[in-house]
């Protein structure tokens, strides 16, 4: 093969849509008990917004016209309440499917979008810097616990993130029609060069190929899912989601992403959209797994990279800030109130202090869901909660 064939071959490779670390041969085996789904909050959720802690004073004197009306609160508890635009959400709560897990953070935060994104894909603390999701770490020091066929990702948004690394196979299918492209691609070829860096590169891409081509025809041939799914970029990444799922594709885990939660202005008219969408979509995902059976082998977690700050802005909108609430759905999942509201008094610099380390949700969900063991060296050691049934 001459030096030009090669340069073609690597940019040919390079272009294609799926593939992050190398497979068994076998790539799809039998169905995961478990799968877990990753919603990232893209842009830094208002969580005093989202669980709205509308038996505070404080909170109506923060915010004198952002401040969501107690009557309009969906009442958790005598002093907390969920956005209205999160109504969807009530059914799961009602029925102990639904847990809110309150003030999630970490020591001396960072306030920028990259670096504290970082932080919570990579779980490392803030001064540190470290290369790998955490999932990919968590993975890597529990050896062979976790088998082959259970170490497949599925990326439907945004960046792999928590999947980074070459312990957990993250395939990036952003659309259908990437799938199919990459899956028409697969075939038996054994092509071989003299240049051992160029033929490792051609195995992992044929081996991600046929990945592809098994995902499709499992899809293919997965049941119709009767719910319906709102049209917007997140309904849709959840009904490929549950269309996965159904269709018996063993992915431990999938990701998605919800963009648009950079709220610096106008955030009374974007805000209440977007935790609309969030909420619908979710529903529609729960109620096309209870009727496929599959709900109670499945855990939804959102996350993102901080709140927001306390005070409303002169824009009529937050910026960045620390700790904020987050929301964890499931069949198996103890549902109801996790931790304790942050003051709305006793603030660092404007922001709420942290009364959770995130990490401590990701220990609980290595050990209680993923089957690792508990105290993983790789996320701090945390004392993990008590989430699942």
């Amino acid at each position: 093969m001459t030096d030009l064939n090669r340069r073609r071959l690597l940019a040919a490779t390079a272009a294609l849509p799926l593939g992050l670390g190398l497979m068994p041969r076998k790539v799809l085996g039998s169905v995961p008990q478990k799968t877990l789904v990753l919603v990232e909050l893209s842009g830094g959720n208002d969580g005093l917004n989202t669980v709205v802690p509308y038996g505070d004073a404080a909170y109506y004197r923060a915010r004198p016209k952002l401040a969501i009306k107690r009557d309009a609160v969906l009442p958790l508890d005598e002093r907390l309440g969920l956005h209205p635009a999160l109504e969807p959400l009530m059914e799961p709560w009602r029925g102990r499917e639904l847990a809110v897990v309150l003030g999630l953070g970490y020591p001396a935060p960072n306030r920028s979008h990259f670096r504290s994104i970082e932080i919570w894909n990579t779980a490392s603390q803030s001064n540190e810097v470290r290369q790998h999701g955490w999932l990919h770490q968590a993975v890597s020091e529990a050896g062979g616990l976790l088998p082959p066929q259970g170490r497949l990702g599925i990326v439907l948004g945004g960046a792999p993130g928590p999947l980074a690394g070459d312990a957990l196979t993250a395939v990036i299918m952003k659309d259908s029609k990437q799938l199919a492209r990459a899956a028409a691609m697969a075939g038996n070829g054994t092509l071989q060069t003299a240049n051992p860096a160029l033929d490792h590169i051609l195995s992992v891409r044929r081996q991600t190929q046929e990945a592809a081509r098994q995902i499709e025809a499992r899809l293919a041939s997965a049941p119709a899912l009767g719910a319906s799914f709102p049209k917007t970029p997140l309904g849709r990444q959840l009904k490929q989601a549950a269309a996965l799922i159904a269709g018996g594709v063993p992915a431990s885990v999938i990701k998605v992403q919800h963009a648009g939660y950079d709220t610096h202005a106008g955030q009374a008219g974007r805000h209440p959209r977007l935790l609309g969408e969030l909420a619908s979509s979710l529903a529609a995902f729960r109620r096309a797994l209870r009727e496929t059976g599959a709900w109670d082998r499945c855990l939804v977690m959102t996350y993102a990279e901080f709140g927001r700050r306390v005070g409303e802005n002169a824009s009529a909108g937050t910026d960045h800030g620390t700790a904020a609430p987050h929301f964890l759905l499931g069949g198996r999942l103890r549902g109801g109130l996790h931790g304790h509201q942050p003051s709305l008094i006793d603030l660092d610099g404007g922001d709420l202090r942290h009364s959770l380390d995130f990490r401590q949700v990701y220990a609980a969900i290595a050990a209680g869901w993923l089957g690792l063991p508990a105290g993983l060296e790789s996320l701090g050691r945390p004392d993990p909660l008590d989430l699942f049934a």
